[in-house]
Order: C-alpha cells, then sequence, then structure tokens
C-alpha cells in the first residue's frame, strides 16, 4: 500500500499532535497510510521520559509536553518535521525495523546532497562528522550486534546531530516522526541538552555547507519515506 503525502506548511504544534491522535485513534484497516511535512513555530517538547533538568534556560521559548518517546528536542522554522501515520500491522513490519526505515530515509535525504549521514549506537536520530560531513568512512560508533551485553553509552565525539526521532505507536499504528534540520536558528539548542545528551552538538544541513530550500529537503525527504515506509 503506499503512502499519501501531504505537504502542511506552517502549523500549530499542538493542533498538529491533536489531528495525529485523531487520526490514529480513528483508523480502520482500511484507513490509508499518510506523511505529514510540516514546521512549526518555535517551542520545544518534552518526551514521556523527559527530564526537567535537561531544559537548562528555555527563556521565552514555550515549552510542550507531549506523548512521544524521548527527551527534550526543539522545533522551529526551517526544519522539516515529518509524520508518518502508518499501520505497522498491516504494513507488516516491527517497530524496530520501522525506526530503521526512518532513520535509512534521511540517511538516503542526506546523500542526495552530498552528505554522509551516520546512527549511533543507543542514540535514536542522524548525526554527521563535524570536520567532514561528506566521509563515507564508518564510525566506531555504530550501532552493532550485541549478543549478552548492555548497550553502549553513546559516544557523540566528533559528531553533530542533525535529525532528531521520536515516535509513538498505538494499536500497531505510528504518530510523531522524525524532524531533519535545513536551515534554522541553531541557538535554542544551546538551551537544553538535546536528546538528554549535555553538550551534544546540533547542526543543520547549512552549517555543513548545504543550501537548500525547507521545499527541496521536504521533497526530498517525503519521497524516501514514501518509498521506505510503503507495504
Amino acid at each position: 500500500m503506499t503512502v499519501d503525502l501531504r505537504v502542511l506548511g506552517q502549523v500549530d504544534y499542538a493542533a498538529t499532535v491533536q489531528a495525529m491522535q485523531d487520526y490514529t485513534h480513528s483508523r480502520t484497516p482500511n484507513t490509508p497510510d499518510v506523511l505529514w511535512l510540516c514546521e512549526h513555530p518555535p517551542l520545544y517538547t518534552q518526551g514521556l521520559a523527559g527530564k526537567a533538568d535537561h531544559l537548562l534556560s528555555p527563556g521565552n521559548i514555550p515549552v510542550v509536553a507531549t506523548n512521544r518517546g524521548g527527551q527534550v528536542t526543539f522545533h522551529g522554522p526551517g526544519q522539516v518535521v515529518a509524520y508518518p501515520l502508518i499501520d505497522l500491522q498491516r504494513a507488516g513490519y516491527f517497530v524496530k525495523e520501522y525506526v530503521y526505515r526512518v532513520e535509512e530515509a534521511v540517511i538516503r535525504t542526506l546523500l542526495h546532497f552530498g552528505v554522509t549521514g551516520h546512527r549511533v549506537g543507543g542514540a535514536p536520530g542522524i548525526y554527521v562528522r563535524l570536520e567532514d560531513p561528506h566521509s563515507h568512512a564508518l564510525l566506531p560508533q555504530r550501532p552493532q550486534k550485541r549478543i549478552g551485553t548492555a548497550p553502549p553509552v553513546p559516544n557523540f565525539e566528533g559528531l553533530g546531530k542533525i535529525a532528531a526521532l521520536g515516535i509513538k505507536v498505538s494499536r500497531h499504528c505510528t504518530y510523531h516522526g522524525v524532524a531533519l534540520n535545513v536551515a534554522m536558528d541553531l541557538e535554542p539548542y544551546l538551551r537544553i541538552n538535546p536528546c538528554g545528551y549535555a553538550g551534544l552538538r546540533t547542526v543543520d544541513l547549512s552549517t555543513i555547507g548545504v543550501h537548500t530550500t525547507w521545499d527541496e529537503a521536504a521533497q526530498v525527504l517525503g519521497q524516501q519515506l514514501s518509498i521506505r515506509l510503503a507495504s
């Protein structure tokens, strides 16, 4: 089944979350999967596991509690936020693979712009090498199969986070999603511990020398997600 792509533009965060919940809770086995692409006015969102001490100095930027996984992150203009509303049971894959597919769509989107995206073991999201965003060399911090050992403590040395992931699954159906930083005011990230990690650097495409538009980045990410999430 294909995914219906909808570009919403800049929309209110709380209203969008409510719309996602309404869509998810009213789904039937025949309800189409959709992908919403949007951006939000400046705000911090605090996930279910969020700790108040990761909000260092939010100032006049609103802080909104939300029901996705993960810790605190920032949304603002110049960031493409993608919300896939997918029936995983019908699609035929589980949450772990869903996360992998979403991350892979971001990696392929970055590749379109000549940038190599990386995964870090124990830390969802996509990262780039700060000194050489185009390097294809594998990270020693990449996820690797472990047998009977605890997950590694994430190591962000030399890396910047360019895409954050936070999802919710209800009755096998996904909402919330992934945010790709394109050309933002990154200062608000300095007022938090991004995703709960003190000192984690956050970057966008413009920081690493890629100059594109929100529309183009949204189009590429939307296409990659539609391809990889279709059942």
